[in-house]
């Protein structure tokens, strides 16, 4: 029996997340005001009671997302209740995987912060200045994606870079395109397709600056080799054995699919039977339903979540 700590991605989050922790729990608080300081403004106040247009912003979004995220995970550590629930790897989606890096010990909490924080605006950036977006098509297997792209592109770029799972796919590309995909599904048989409110195409070439400027943040941050807690990569499903795969990773990232499917399905067969999504929302619980039914995630996106754990 191995234990897997899942950590959320962007789209995760909501107005109020993490303030329940806060209140209850002195270390969280502490995690957030942390945070305040590292990116320089009331990050806090936006997570706790901002407005949904501040904090689905990219540049907001994904250090909130993070630290959210972060301040559950030493709840976990700290509380004695459940500070013998310790894991064996850990895994995130897309941004997600920068708090699985920080929750094996590969990255500081600071240096984390900060590249995501980074990341955040250079995605941004890179959005503004590339017309794109993102389309979520539900119903099809591969091969129907793979036809759907080649006639909704028309020329432009399109491609799949998120397979969430069975049945899930997100294609990413030229805004124009993504439209078309979205009018087309239906007739290539998807149950339904769901435009994505986001800023740009993500993981493709449309990053490619993004990518960049990342790779500049990251020669000013401590990155270790993973040792006792073992990290799966979205954009292999193989698992980083040292500090240069973890930094190419995280490159590499933003500009590729995520394979999601392939690192929970990896996980299952590697011998991890307890999963916990730690951060904001239940998208990975919803996610893992769709893998493998057999298998339970305890979601704690909550404190009532984390109470009825300990006394479930």
């Amino acid at each position: 029996m191995k234990t897997a700590f899942l950590f959320p991605g962007q789209g995760a989050q909501f107005v109020g997340m993490g303030s329940d922790f806060a209140q209850a729990f002195p270390i969280a608080e502490h995690v957030f005001e942390r945070a305040n300081e590292i990116v320089d403004y009331d990050l806090k106040k936006i997570c706790f009671e901002g407005t949904s247009e501040q904090l689905d912003g990219t540049t907001v979004s994904q250090p909130a997302i993070f630290v959210t995220s972060a301040a559950i995970l030493e709840v976990l550590r700290t509380e004695p209740r459940t500070a013998g629930i310790k894991p064996d790897v850990t895994a995130g989606l897309s941004l997600g995987e920068y708090t699985a890096l920080y929750a094996a010990g590969v990255i500081n909490f600071d240096d984390a912060l900060m590249l995501v924080q980074k990341r955040g605006q250079a995605m941004q950036a890179a959005a503004d200045s590339k017309n794109g977006s993102m389309v979520s098509i539900i119903g099809l297997d591969d091969d129907k994606i793979a036809a759907l792209c080649a006639e909704a592109s028309r020329g432009q770029f399109l491609a799949p870079v998120n397979f969430n799972c069975p049945g899930q796919t997100v294609l990413s590309g030229s805004k124009e395109a993504c439209g078309r995909a979205e009018q087309l599904a239906a007739g290539f048989g998807a149950i339904k397709a769901v435009p994505l409110a986001v800023a740009g195409a993500f993981h493709t070439e449309f990053m490619a600056s993004a990518a960049e400027n990342l790779a500049e943040a990251l020669q000013s941050c401590s990155v270790g080799d993973p040792k006792d807690i073992k990290i799966i990569a979205n954009i292999d499903a193989q698992y980083y054995r040292t500090a240069l795969q973890v930094r190419q990773g995280l490159i590499k990232q933003l500009t590729s699919p995520i394979l999601w499917q392939k690192c929970m399905e990896k996980l299952i067969s590697d011998g991890c039977t307890d999963f916990y999504e730690i951060g904001p929302g239940r998208v990975l619980t919803g996610l893992m339903k769709r893998i493998d039914r057999k298998i339970r995630v305890a979601n704690l996106s909550s404190v009532q979540a984390l109470n009825e754990l300990l006394t479930g």
